[in-house]
C-alpha cells in the first residue's frame, strides 16, 4: 500500500474514533458540558490532562526547537514540566477544593467581585486566543503535508472535527476524546524514536540511546553530532545557550508560571469527584507527560544527525564535510525533501550554481569553517529547514515504514486538536458561565446556559479558524507569548487568592491589568505594532530585547513581578477583604480533619 493511502486510512480511522466517542459521550447538562459531570477516573483524567497540555508545540515544535537550539532548548523542557509540577503541587488541589468550574469564577468568588471575574475573563481570552493560533497553525502544517491539501483547507477540516466532538460533547466529550488522542500521540512519538534509536545506536530505548555510542563505533552519538555541526560552523550542540543566562532563566520562569496559569489545564482538575482524585490525576498526568518529554531530547538529537547525514554523505563516513562530491545533488534529493518542499517549510536556493545542497552556518564567526566553505566554493547556506517539520519528517528522513509515517501524521493532528478543544472549552465556559450567567443574566436557566455555551463554542471555533488562516504579525512566537500572558495576568491572581487571605479585590484587579498591559506593551513594542499618525513606529522602547536582553517571549515572568508588586501596593492602601472571605481562604488551605495548632498538643 502506498504512503498516501496509508496516511488517509490511519488519520481517517483516528477521526472516526474521536467522533464516535463524542456521540457516545455527548453532554446533557451544564455540569457535563463544563466539567464532564465531575466523575472522571483519575487515571483517565491524567491521560486527558496530558493530551490537553501537550499541544502541537510539544509534539510538533519542541523537539525541532531543541534540535535547532541544542542545549539551550532545554529551557522548554524545564519550563513546561516544572510548570506542571508547580500547578499540581501548589494550585490544583486547592482550586479543586474550592469547587468552582472555571478560573474566572474562582477569582470572582475569592475576590468577592464580578468586576474581578470580568478582568479574569479578559486575561483568559487574551491568553487562550493567542495560544489557539499556534494550534490551528499546527493543524494546517500537518494537513498540508500529510493529506496533500493546502494549509487553509487543513484548518477548515480541523475546525469541522473539533466542532463535532467539542460542541456536542462539551467537556465530557472532550475528556474521553483526549484519552484516545493521548494514546495516538504518544504511540506516534515513541514508536519512531525506538526505531531510530535502534538503528543509530543499537539501543531500543531512546532516552538511553541518546547517551550511547553509535552502532559499530566507539564514538558517542552526541560527540559525533557535536563534531559534525561545529565543523559546519554551528554552535556546539551540547553547550549552546539561548541568549544570555538571564534571558534563559527568565524564559524558563515565564514558561513555568505560565503553565501553572493556563486556564484550560486548570479546568481539568474539576472533572474528578474528590480533592484526592485531583492530586492523583495530577500525578498520573505527570507520568504520561514524562513519556514524551524524556523522549524529546533523543528525538531532537537523532533527527538533527539524520538531517545532516541526508544532505552530506561525509557525516556517516567521517570524510571531508566540505568536499564538493559529498554534498548531494539537488536533482537526486530524497523523496521526503520533495514532499516537504511543497509545504514551503523546506526551501532550497542554489547560491553557487553547482546543483548541490550546502547546509551549513554561513553566518559563523568560526574562521576554520569560513575558510573551508570558501575553499569549497560555497556561497552561503542553501537549505532552510523550519523547526516545525523535524518531528513530522523524522520517520521519513530515517526511511521508516509507511505505517509509522502515517501514525506520526495522526499523532501530530491529535496533539493540535486536543489542545485546541481544551482551549475552546475554556473560552466558551469563560463567556457563557462567567460573563453571561455570572454577570449579565444570573437567572438564566440551565438549558439556556447550555445552549449559550454550545453557540459560543461554535463562535470560538470560527474565530480561532480565522486567526489560524490570518495570523497576526506576532504569530511566530504565539505559544510562548500565550504562556507569558497567562504568567503575567492569571497566575499571580490565583496564587494570591489561595495563599494571601489579606489580598483584596482592588489589589487583584490592579495586578492583573498591570501584568497584562506591561507584557502586551513589551511584545507589541518589539514587533512594531504601534502607529503614530499612520506611520509604523519601530523600536518604541529602545530596540529589540532592550530590557536587559530579555526577549518578548520571555517577558511574562517580568510581567508577573509587576503584577505582584502592583497588587500588594494597591492592597496596602485599600480596605482588606471581609472576614468571611478570609475565613474561606483559610478553610481552602487547611486539610480536611486538621486541627488548629495552639501549643497545647504535641
Amino acid at each position: 500500500m502506498d504512503l498516501q493511502t496509508t496516511i488517509y486510512l490511519v488519520v481517517g480511522a483516528s477521526f472516526a474514533l474521536y467522533i464516535g466517542i463524542a456521540i457516545w459521550a455527548r453532554a446533557g447538562s451544564t455540569s457535563e458540558f463544563y466539567v464532564a459531570g465531575g466523575g472522571v477516573h483519575p487515571v483517565m483524567n491524567g491521560m486527558a490532562t496530558a493530551a490537553d497540555w501537550m499541544s502541537a508545540a510539544s509534539f510538533i515544535s519542541m523537539a525541532g526547537l531543541i534540535a535547532n537550539m541544542g542545549y539551550g532548548g532545554g529551557l522548554f523542557l524545564m519550563g513546561w514540566t516544572g510548570g506542571y509540577v508547580l500547578l499540581a503541587m501548589l494550585l490544583a488541589p486547592y482550586l479543586r477544593k474550592f469547587g468552582k468550574f472555571t478560573v474566572p469564577q474562582f477569582i470572582g468568588d475569592r475576590f468577592y467581585s464580578k468586576s474581578a471575574s470580568t478582568v479574569a475573563v479578559i486575561c483568559l481570552l487574551t491568553a487562550s486566543i493567542t495560544y489557539i493560533i499556534g494550534q490551528m497553525t499546527g493543524v494546517g502544517v500537518a494537513f498540508s503535508r500529510f493529506l496533500g491539501v493546502s494549509s487553509e483547507t487543513g484548518i477548515y477540516v480541523g475546525m469541522g472535527i473539533v466542532f463535532l466532538y467539542a460542541v456536542f460533547g462539551g467537556m465530557k466529550g472532550i475528556t474521553y476524546t483526549q484519552v484516545a488522542q493521548y494514546v495516538v500521540l504518544i504511540c506516534a512519538y515513541i514508536i519512531p524514536a525506538i526505531f531510530i534509536s535502534l538503528h543509530l545506536t543499537g539501543n531500543p530505548i531512546p532516552q538511553l540511546g541518546l547517551g550511547s555510542n553509535m552502532s559499530g563505533t566507539d564514538t558517542a552519538l552526541l560527540v559525533r553530532l557535536d563534531q559534525v555541526i561545529t565543523d559546519l560552523g554551528f554552535g556546539k550542540y551540547t553547550t549552546t545557550t539561548a541568549g544570555s543566562t538571564l534571558n534563559m532563566f527568565v524564559y524558563t520562569m515565564s514558561l513555568m508560571i505560565g503553565t501553572a496559569g493556563l486556564p484550560h489545564v486548570i479546568m481539568r482538575f474539576f472533572t474528578v469527584p474528590k480533592v484526592a482524585d485531583a492530586r492523583a490525576s495530577a500525578g498520573w498526568a505527570l507520568v504520561f507527560i514524562a513519556l514524551l518529554y524524556t523522549t524529546a531530547p533523543a528525538v531532537a538529537a537523532m533527527a538533527k544527525y539524520n538531517l545532516h547525514a541526508t544532505v552530506n554523505t561525509a557525516v556517516a563516513s567521517g570524510g571531508d564535510l566540505y568536499a564538493p562530491e559529498n554534498s548531494i545533488k539537488y536533482d537526486e534529493r530524497p523523496d521526503w525533501m520533495k514532499r516537504w518542499e511543497t509545504t514551503g517549510l523546506l526551501k532550497f536556493e542554489d547560491k553557487n550554481g553547482d546543483g548541490r545542497i550546502q547546509y551549513y552556518n554561513s553566518a559563523t564567526k568560526n574562521p576554520d569553517a569560513k575558510a573551508k566553505a570558501d575553499a569549497a566554493g560555497w556561497n552561503g547556506n542553501e537549505l532552510t529547514v523550519n523547526a516545525d517539520i523535524i518531528v513530522l519528517a523524522n520517520p521519513e528522513i530515517a526511511l521508516l515504514p509507511n505505517w509509522v509515517i502515517a501514525l506520526v501524521a495522526a499523532g501530530g493532528l491529535a496533539a493540535a486538536l486536543s489542545t485546541a478543544a481544551g482551549l475552546l472549552m475554556a473560552i466558551s465556559a469563560a463567556v457563557s458561565h462567567d460573563l453571561i450567567k455570572g454577570v449579565f443574566m444570573p437567572n438564566i436557566s440551565e438549558k439556556n446556559e447550555l445552549l449559550a455555551g454550545k453557540i459560543l463554542m461554535a463562535v470560538a471555533i470560527v474565530i480561532s479558524g480565522w486567526l489560524g488562516l490570518n495570523p497576526p504579525g506576532f504569530a511566530a512566537g504565539t505559544v510562548a507569548l500565550a504562556f507569558g500572558i497567562a504568567a503575567s495576568s492569571l497566575f499571580p491572581a490565583i496564587m494570591m487568592g489561595i495563599f494571601s487571605k489579606k489580598m483584596n479585590k482592588e489589589g487583584a484587579m490592579a495586578g492583573m491589568l498591570a501584568g497584562l498591559f506591561i507584557t502586551l506593551f513589551y511584545v507589541f513594542a518589539h514587533k512594531g505594532i504601534f502607529f503614530i499618525k499612520g506611520t509604523e513606529y519601530l523600536g518604541l522602547i529602545g530596540g529589540a530585547n532592550s530590557f536587559f536582553g530579555i526577549t518578548p517571549e520571555a517577558f511574562g515572568a517580568i510581567g508577573a513581578c509587576v503584577n505582584f508588586a502592583v497588587a500588594f501596593l494597591v492592597d496596602k492602601v485599600t480596605k482588606e477583604p471581609p472576614e468571611h472571605i478570609q475565613a474561606l481562604v483559610e478553610s481552602v488551605r487547611v486539610p480536611r480533619g486538621a486541627k488548629a495548632v495552639d501549643g497545647a498538643h504535641i
